[in-house]
């Protein structure tokens, strides 16, 4: 596939990095041209120094023939100016952009139309945070929720702790501790390296397991690898930017949030506009402020500002002062393995929400959920089976009869409105939707084809 990404910050840039590798033709386009040259430097792909919504630096890069236009600049201006050239003068077939601003998400339904803004595909950062984030408060304890076949199925990864009732027991106690509960345990990582997950493999403490279950069944199977926390009641947030005003409204009513915004008149139109919050101008590392707000009684403090350090600084002062748990919001994907596991429970990557938004659309096959997961090595996806046992690879063979790539399970099968949890003797049918997991992401494009049928396949 012939793909041109416009913007080679850390989004443009991690995108290209993930896809140069599964055989696709890459063009990157940015202004900066020393970012450009890095970029070449460590991968194989072509760059164009320039605005990528100029119809001459389009055609440099090869939009003529390119099938898909990527537009991840920091302008959702550029983005949308991009979008609109390569439609108009290249009949680029897709176009994907990066749209930040409230006010144009506001009106998505009417803007962004084949006849109007011709945006096939728009991924929205902060939206996408904000549910990642809303996410980890509705199961406290996981390090990350992911969800599948509209909410039905959920993959979710948590680290064993001292008590866990399963933990000094083989995989295969989890069917006699829940007898009622279907789940399949995806993958465990074991000090950072992934091991294979058997009947036979014992569940060892600070293990990181990936478990696939129907939704409904997610808080259980959390309480056999770690003692359940209690629900979540008190949140405080620092920042009300886009995401700390998104995740304060859809947290209001059932929770009790603070939010903490250091611009007076941003706070000042956050508290009118917030239902339930309460909003305090200030600065989110202020020990005399943290101390008024009773921060020793919050469950979740929750750092979402546009700065790293700030972030980073803010939340381990209140988890110091006796907050229970410590999110951070990090832009620079560097600090994510440093901070978290420490004082910060959890590091949330804006860039990685981002990545696995567009790789739903750039997976071929019916893929209809990407998300990259241990940042970047490994990927959880939702292909559709179609065809029939004549044109399909997968469709009418029991799981243990297809050839899975090394390390990629299929954890469960949706099926209308029912959750399979798969077995090695569970047949795939046509329409069905399988939930896959892959240690390593470099096998993507053999489990795509898996997903392809063809008139000319027998078998």
């Amino acid at each position: 596939m012939k793909i041109i990404i416009v913007g080679a910050g850390q989004v443009g840039g991690t995108l290209a990095e993930n896809l140069v590798g599964e055989k696709n033709e890459i063009t990157v386009i940015d202004s900066d041209y020393d970012i450009l040259r890095n970029l070449q430097d460590r991968l194989d792909l072509q760059v164009v120094s320039g605005f990528g919504s100029h119809p001459d630096v389009l055609k440099k890069a090869g939009a003529e023939d390119a099938d898909m236009l990527i537009a991840v600049t920091n302008s959702d201006e550029t983005n949308m100016m991009a979008c609109q050239v390569a439609h108009t003068l290249f009949k680029t077939p897709t176009k994907i952009a990066r749209i930040r601003s409230e006010q144009y998400l506001v009106y998505q339904e009417q803007l962004f139309k084949h006849s109007d803004v011709p945006v096939n595909h728009l991924i929205a950062p902060e939206q996408l945070v904000t549910r990642s984030i809303k996410r980890l408060i509705d199961y406290p304890g996981a390090l990350q929720v992911v969800e599948f076949a509209e909410g039905k199925v959920s993959l979710v990864a948590v680290k064993a702790y001292y008590g866990g009732l399963l933990v000094g027991h083989a995989l295969s106690a989890l069917k006699e501790h829940m007898p009622n509960v279907e789940t399949r345990v995806a993958a465990i990582y074991r000090r950072g390296k992934p091991i294979r997950p058997l009947g036979t493999t014992v569940i060892e403490a600070d293990d990181e397991v990936f478990f696939i279950a129907a939704t409904k069944h997610i808080r259980a199977v959390m309480s056999e690898l770690q003692k359940l926390e209690a629900s979540y009641k008190r949140i405080m947030i620092a920042g009300g930017g886009l995401i700390g005003a998104g995740l304060a409204r859809q947290l209001e009513e059932k929770h009790q949030v603070k939010l903490i915004e250091f611009n007076q008149d941003r706070a000042k139109y956050l508290s009118s506009n917030l239902k339930k919050t309460i909003v305090f101008c200030g600065d989110a590392s202020d020990q005399e402020l943290l101390l008024e707000e009773q921060v020793e009684q919050i469950d979740v403090f929750i750092a979402v500002t546009n700065d790293d350090e700030a972030n980073i600084m803010s939340a381990m002062l209140a988890k110091r002062m006796g907050a229970q748990k410590a999110m951070v919001l990090i832009q620079r994907s560097a600090y994510v393995d440093l901070v978290q596991g420490g004082e910060i429970d959890i590091a949330i990557s804006p860039q990685q929400a981002t990545i696995s938004a567009l790789l739903t659309h750039v997976r071929r096959g019916d893929v209809v959920n990407v998300y990259s997961l241990r940042r970047g090595a490994a990927e959880a996806i939702e292909a559709i089976a179609h065809g029939d046992a004549n044109t399909s690879k997968v469709v009418g063979k029991a799981i243990n009869d297809i050839k899975l790539p090394p390390g990629t399970t299929i954890g469960a099968i949706v099926r209308k409105d029912e959750v399979i949890i798969a077995h090695g003797d569970t047949v795939i049918e046509a329409d069905d939707h399988v939930v896959l997991f892959l240690v390593d992401k470099k096998f993507i494009s053999y489990v795509e084809k898996l997903f392809q049928p063809s008139a000319f396949f027998f078998g």
